[in-house]
């Protein structure tokens, strides 16, 4: 029989739909676990990890692998050319978390929009202050710029649109008439949405591509006083060009789900900043993304077993031919 090694925790609706499909054995975290990751590997034919590195290391532990499953969207962690030249599928759980992402991006652009870290700050040691001129503002009638149109982003616009925003999209892999015929303005030249936008929201993969696109340059061509918002990840932005953009007043403020080291090592310095809203890669961790994820998963690890995978979850779909 199959055997599927569930490495990290997860919600225990995932591990119960592993539980009760006939004709595989299972390794999890809530049953007594090998006495070291290598002899709970040896004889994995399927594993589904959350925080847990896939390299050729893990890859030497595990000579039956045939597939992994990232529990969640993001599969930098993965090593996906070395899993591809083994013929191991990588897979993820696309849709499971998006509406979470999605609520979490304009819970940071309210949070910044609306001061509530120094608000609440100040309540709490005992100032009940009503600026005459306040310093916060609404989001109706702000243009958002949305880099990312895909199954995120294009949540994160609806939720902007019902706020009552001004929403341009840029996604040079996305036809400009789809981006239209959703409702939104499809911005062809990056920087000229930057330049007209009162928030910027990140959207989009990690990549060599977009490694460290959020630079100087690209933080000085963002309006003055604009608002960065990323809940994709944090090795997009240049941290250091954000802090200074931040300090000078070049940026409005900026609200981050996630760093360029994780877990953090060190706090920033930029953390001290009033108009920086940081929180610890928990955007897709609400109660029923974590449920959705797990269920998700479990199913990719069933579905692929069964020998009829669903090719939208597929990072690397060359393999598949390779496991049939």
């Amino acid at each position: 029989m199959p055997h599927v090694v569930v490495i990290d925790p997860i919600h225990p609706d995932g591990i119960q739909r592993l539980l009760d499909a006939p004709g595989i054995t299972l390794d999890h975290p809530g049953a007594p676990l090998g006495p070291d990751l290598a002899s709970r590997l040896r004889n994995a034919e399927a594993l589904i990890v959350r925080g847990t590195v896939v390299d050729s290391a893990l890859l030497a532990m595990a000579p039956k692998l045939r597939m992994v499953c990232r529990h969640g969207v993001g599969y930098d962690l993965v090593d996906v050319p070395a899993m591809t030249r083994a013929g191991v599928a990588v897979m993820i759980t696309p849709e499971a978390n998006a509406a979470s992402v999605a609520e979490h991006a304009l819970m940071l652009m309210l949070a910044v929009a609306r001061q509530v870290l120094p608000v609440d700050a100040g309540v709490r040691a005992g100032q009940w202050r009503v600026q005459g001129q306040s310093r916060t503002f609404e989001l109706g009638g702000r243009r958002v710029l949305i880099l990312g149109f895909g199954r995120i982003g294009t949540r994160v616009a609806r939720l902007c649109a019902a706020f009552g925003m001004r929403v341009m999209v840029h996604d040079p892999f996305m036809p400009a008439g789809t981006i239209r015929g959703a409702g939104y303005e499809a911005v062809k030249e990056r920087d000229a949405g930057l330049a007209a936008a009162d928030i910027v929201t990140l959207h989009l993969p990690a990549s060599d591509a977009t490694r460290g696109m959020v630079d100087a340059a690209f933080l000085a061509a963002m309006k003055p006083g604009a608002v960065l918002i990323n809940t994709a990840r944090g090795t997009l932005v240049d941290e250091a060009a954000l802090e200074a953009a931040l300090r000078s007043g070049h940026l409005g403020g900026a609200g981050l789900d996630v760093l360029r080291v994780e877990p953090m090592r060190e706090v920033p310095a930029m953390l001290a900043l009033e108009n920086l809203v940081v929180t610890p890669h928990v955007a897709a961790s609400t109660a029923e993304g974590l449920q959705r994820m797990s269920w998700d998963a479990a199913g990719n690890v069933l579905d692929f077993l069964a020998g009829r995978p669903d090719r939208d979850s597929v990072v690397n779909p060359d393999v598949l031919g390779r496991n049939a």
